[in-house]
Order: C-alpha cells, then sequence, then structure tokens
C-alpha cells in the first residue's frame, strides 16, 4: 500500500523541518511532531487499512531516520529495557514515531535532560518518567521537576505497590519538590503505607517527622566521641541511629513494617534497612534464616573484633546493654530478600494473610528495631 499523494506530500514536508520527536496517534490517525517552531500536525487520509496505513507512514519515517524502512526492531522489548540503545542513536529513536523506540531512549543511561524533555513529549507516561528520573542529569535537569510534579499528581491512580514506592523515592531526590509538597506527601503515609517506604529509601536522614533522640543518646555520644572522630563504624552508626533522625528512621520503619500491602513492599523495606545499616554488615553470615541471623549477629559481637572492642571498651557498667545495641544494629544489617524467600515462593498472599505468614521474619526484626528504640 503507498500513501496517498496529500500525505505524502505534507509527511515529506515535515521531514524537511528540524524535527525533535514524533508521536502517531493510531486512533485519531495524525501524525504529531515536536519541531524546532513548536509543534505540527499532520491529519492522515488512509487508502486503505488503518493499521497497515501506519506501518507504511512509520517506514517513511525509518527510512528517512535510519535509511531502512524496516523501522525500529520492537521485538528486542527486554533488551531495550535494560537500557541497551546506544548514546549516539537516542535522538533518532525519538523520530520513529515508535513507542518501544520513545521507550528505549528512556532506558538509555546517557538519556540527557534535552531528550528527556523530547521523550516526555512523545510519550508521557509515569513508567517512562520513572526511569527518566532515575538519570542524574535528568533529575537535576529542567525536565526533572516536570516528571516529579506529574507523578506526584499521578500517584492517586497507580495501581501497583511498587510503582508508588518508586514514585515517592525519585520524586524525593534533592531540589525535584519543595519543603511543603514533601510534608504533603508524608502526611498521605498514614493511608498509604508503601509510601512510608519510598521515604525510608530517598530521605532515610531526613524525614519529616519529630521523634526524641534516644534517652541514652547523649552519653553515648560523650564516650564514643573519640572513637566516632577516627570513624569507627560502629561508634558512628550507634551515634546515628540513637540521634533525633535515627531514632525517626526507626519509628518510620516500624510503622511501615505493622501493615505493608504486599511481597513488593515487604522486598523493598527489607532492602531500605539493610542499606541504612550497611557500613557493619558482617562479610560472611546466614542469608536465608532470621534465627540464624540473630544468632550470629550476637557471636559477631562477642569475638574478637577490634572496632566492636573499642566500642564496648569505652563504657564500664554498660557493656551488656551497648553489646545488644550493636547486635541489634548487625541483624538490620544483614537483611535481605533472602529471608522471605522460602515463604514467598510457596505463596502469592497479600494483605493480612501475608503478614500472617511472614511474622516469624518480621516478628525478630520489630524486637531489634524495639531495642534500639527503648
Amino acid at each position: 500500500m503507498e500513501l496517498s499523494a496529500e500525505d505524502n506530500l505534507r509527511l515529506n514536508v515535515l521531514l524537511a523541518q528540524e524535527l525533535h520527536a514524533v508521536r502517531i496517534d493510531e486512533s485519531k490517525m495524525i501524525v504529531y511532531a515536536l519541531t524546532g517552531k513548536g509543534e505540527a500536525k499532520v491529519p492522515l487520509n488512509p487508502t486503505g487499512k488503518d493499521e497497515v496505513y501506519i506501518k507504511e507512514v512509520k517506514a517513511l519515517f525509518s527510512t528517512h531516520v535510519m535509511g531502512s524502512p524496516g523501522g525500529y526492531p520492537v521485538y528486542l522489548k527486554r533488551w531495550t529495557r535494560m537500557g541497551q540503545a546506544r548514546d549516539e542513536s537516542l535522538a533518532q529513536l525519538l523520530l520513529l514515531g515508535e513507542p518501544e523506540a520513545v521507550v528505549a531512549a528512556v532506558h538509555a543511561p546517557g538519556l540527557s535532560d534535552e531528550l528527556a524533555s523530547r521523550a516526555w513529549w512523545a510519550m508521557p507516561t509515569s513508567e517512562n518518567a520513572r526511569r527518566m528520573l532515575e538519570k542524574q542529569a535528568v533529575a537535576e535537569g529542567e525536565t526533572g521537576k516536570v516528571l516529579a510534579d506529574f507523578l506526584i499528581e499521578f500517584l492517586p491512580f497507580e495501581e501497583e505497590q511498587k510503582d508508588m514506592i518508586e514514585s515517592v523515592r525519585l520524586v524525593l531526590q534533592p531540589g525535584l519538590i519543595s519543603q511543603e509538597e514533601k510534608e504533603k506527601l508524608w502526611k498521605k503515609t498514614k493511608t498509604k503505607r508503601s509510601f512510608y517506604v519510598g521515604f525510608l529509601h530517598a530521605s532515610a536522614d531526613d524525614l519529616p517527622v519529630d521523634v526524641d533522640a534516644h534517652a541514652e543518646h547523649e552519653n553515648i555520644k560523650q564516650k564514643l566521641s573519640p572513637l566516632i572522630e577516627k570513624n569507627n563504624p560502629y561508634a558512628v552508626l550507634l551515634d546515628k541511629v540513637f540521634s533525633e533522625k535515627g531514632q525517626a528512621f526507626l519509628q518510620t520503619v516500624e510503622d511501615a513494617f505493622k501493615k505493608p500491602g504486599n511481597q513488593d513492599v515487604v522486598v523493598s523495606l527489607l532492602a531500605a534497612v539493610a542499606r541504612y545499616f550497611k557500613s557493619i554488615m558482617p562479610e560472611q553470615f546466614t542469608e536465608d534464616d532470621i534465627e540464624v541471623v540473630c544468632s550470629e549477629a550476637e557471636s559477631h559481637c562477642c569475638a574478637d573484633n577490634a572496632d566492636i572492642n573499642e566500642v564496648l571498651n569505652a563504657f564500664d557498667e554498660d557493656k551488656d546493654k551497648v553489646q545488644a545495641y550493636l547486635c541489634a544494629m548487625t541483624v538490620l544489617a544483614c537483611l535481605s530478600v533472602k529471608l522471605v524467600n522460602p515463604i514467598f515462593a510457596r505463596t502469592d498472599a497479600i494483605g493480612t494473610v501475608m503478614r500472617k505468614k511472614i511474622k516469624p521474619v518480621t516478628d525478630p526484626i520489630i524486637e531489634q528495631l524495639h531495642i534500639l528504640r527503648s
């Protein structure tokens, strides 16, 4: 099938301009283009079936852009969504009028702020917004704020918990939203508990909640001051955990563990906690059994470890108490998806049923949180 004479002329005139991106509305049979002079629109006049005619239109753009009518190989969907598109071809991908080509550009590590703006015009979806905000150049550019505003507005319509977590995590990157917007987002955690996990990933040290420091904080900070200055990892982390911000983190983790909605939330929450405590994660430990993790952590804190001994030797009467603190932090550093994999491999339960099944894992974790908060 050939293009109608009218469409062929108008599309070739369009191709002669400075094109930035192309979008084809197949339901309305209209070609939209973002040019150096602004937006352009070319209504199509098909000479046969719409589906076949659209293929001819895409072949015209492909021939002009890539020198071949074959178009973008959409069957490479998984490959392109892994960010394998070459940086030098990203601008061309946005000119093909093919959604999967736009997705390939969005996933590419070398996406610039300008190209992100063009890709957003071509295909403004929440998934594309998230993938683009993962790139530092985009998050720090003008397009980043546009994407963040969209994701916040779209949050009530997200259906997947993992997408909610990712959206919250990404919009909380520095400079994207105001403090007022951050606090508004925080208020929604009361009804959208998965938001907690996004905050834990993005703002672990700056959560918008007022929590008092641990009663032992000043005493510990004073006695460990020399070790903190020499960057003893256990001393530094203990001081951090017992501060106002550290206690806010622990309280938020506990709130998040109360009613995780599904498996994605649990997995992401475990990762957020482990990341916070990763500076003291043992080199070797059992990863898939929480009871063994607790036992090994206790043994680890009783072993001949120079950093741990330095911390314990700073206390005369409270060594056992401090050792319990160090043990609790070590357990939390060892959390991962591997603890719940044996459970999730046998069930796809969500909500109350899931929470009941994972209690053997979550109860010991909450116990460690209480040790560090009591």
